[in-house]
């Protein structure tokens, strides 16, 4: 998954770097103002990248800690049906009298 993410994040970045490339020699102002824009959305993709990055860290925590607490309760399950499993089995007496 990592790498998929990974990749993601690349062609994202090869995306921005290519359409600034574009921008520039199609950009009606000036070079200073294209360096200005160019600088400006560079900065918010930056931004961006580090935010999504942010969020997928936290998600895949809260995956990890979800799947941990499955593998704790699964094991408790376990360990009481095998303690119950080695506990001999007696037969009951009959209560009705004469039996």
């Amino acid at each position: 998954m990592t790498e998929k993410i990974n990749s993601s994040a690349g062609y994202f970045l090869t995306g921005l770097v290519i359409g600034a490339a574009i921008s520039m020699f199609f950009a009606p102002k000036s070079g200073e103002g294209t360096r200005k824009y160019l600088s400006k959305k560079l900065n918010q993709g930056t931004k961006q990248v580090r935010k999504t990055a942010r969020e997928l860290s936290e998600r895949a925590d809260d995956l990890l800690e979800r799947g941990k607490e499955i593998v704790n309760e699964t094991k408790e399950e376990i360990a009481a049906q095998l303690d119950e499993a080695e506990k001999p089995h007696t037969p009951e007496k009959s209560k009705a009298k004469g039996v």
